[in-house]
């Protein structure tokens, strides 16, 4: 039988250090320390670092909740998302938390179940309780931001939109300008006969980049087809494709993300088809698989990096009393890859 004494020492016993460690193996006052850890200025160099090599010696970390109590700040960002999902809401929402942790915040997420006003409302009181100094709302509904705009939002916040609803609180990527881009070089390309696979009516990225790839038919007086409403799937793409090619009376299409162009560019090959020897193919977002379509898909990039970078600039700003903040759109890319080429004959 195994003794009390000859037990193994289990690690979960095996107390974290705490800021009275720090303070020892720095040769400090633990009150020192706390003055680290919160920022406070007139510290001398070589004190500030003493303390920072032992936090990294015992891998000390800060307890969030009870600095919070000392300080009356929680270093933390709300965020209220919806859709999480799909590869631009989940990408934005990487990237904000990359851009919080360098600033030393954290991200309190929520994701709300629906676009009704009480979901929207329970996701936001759940936010407000974690204390959170600031909010980020994404979502891809336009009701979800009436709703925002409705609501008495405590905190400084940004939404990632292109409404209108809130000019003062928007960053967004000029979503119009990037389906322009991708409508223009097919124009370019000499196709004249485009067609359109948009994403959901409800989505405002899809309401978006439908009114670039109109305005763009329209400013070089080519005909203008009814936009097939998608849900952002290579399925839906797929049988859009299968439909629309037993009538090939075109020669490109701009498809509203690059999943649905994926789809279509199955259904190109299911028909015997050559992508882009037969239909040339321009997708939206550049997700990582996008170089790897066969062919590599020509795309519309989305800098989510600057996204998150910017939104965290912003909140930061306004946290600091800053008036002068930039909320200018974020520019989009043209990827140009093998998936569109010169326009061929029709038949």
């Amino acid at each position: 039988m195994t003794t009390e004494a000859e037990r193994p020492i289990e690690p979960d016993r095996v107390r974290a250090p705490n800021i009275r460690d720090v303070a020892r193996v720095a040769g400090v006052s633990y009150q020192t320390v706390s003055r680290v850890l919160n920022d406070s200025p007139n510290i001398r160099p070589e004190t500030l670092q003493r303390v920072r090599d032992a936090i990294d010696e015992l891998g000390y970390r800060p307890n969030q909740a009870a600095r919070a109590l000392v300080t009356s700040r929680s270093r933390t960002i709300g965020v209220l998302a919806a859709q999480t999902v799909h590869y631009g809401p989940a990408t934005s929402i990487q990237a904000i938390e990359t851009a919080a942790r360098e600033a030393g915040y954290r991200l309190s997420i929520t994701n709300i179940s629906s676009s009704e006003y009480a979901s929207i409302k329970s996701g936001l009181d759940y936010l407000m309780s974690q204390a959170v100094e600031a909010l980020i709302v994404i979502a891809p509904q336009v009701r979800v931001f009436e709703a925002i705009h409705d609501l008495q939002v405590g905190v400084p916040f940004v939404t990632l939109e292109a409404t209108g609803l809130s000019s003062d609180h928007s960053l967004w990527v000029d979503q119009v300008q990037g389906a322009r881009m991708a409508t223009r070089h097919l124009i370019e390309l000499g196709h004249t006969e485009i067609m359109h696979i948009s994403g959901p009516q409800d989505w405002i990225e899809a309401e978006a980049r439908m009114q670039g790839f109109l305005r763009e038919l329209g400013d070089a007086d080519l005909r203008t087809r009814a936009p097939i409403l998608g849900d952002w799937t290579a399925s839906f793409g797929y049988y859009a494709g299968l439909e629309l090619l037993r009538y090939r009376d075109f020669t490109a299409v701009f498809a509203g993300n690059d999943q649905m162009a994926l789809g279509f560019m199955h259904a190109c090959r299911e028909m015997g088809l050559s992508v882009p020897g037969d239909i040339s193919i321009v997708g939206f977002d550049d997700v990582p698989e996008a170089a790897h379509f066969a062919p590599p898909l020509t795309t519309v990039r989305q800098n989510f990096a600057e996204i998150g970078r910017r939104a965290i600039a912003l909140l930061l700003g306004e946290l600091r009393g800053e008036t002068d903040l930039s909320h200018d759109p974020v520019q989009p890319e043209l990827i140009i890859r093998e998936s569109t080429a010169r326009a061929s004959r029709l038949g």
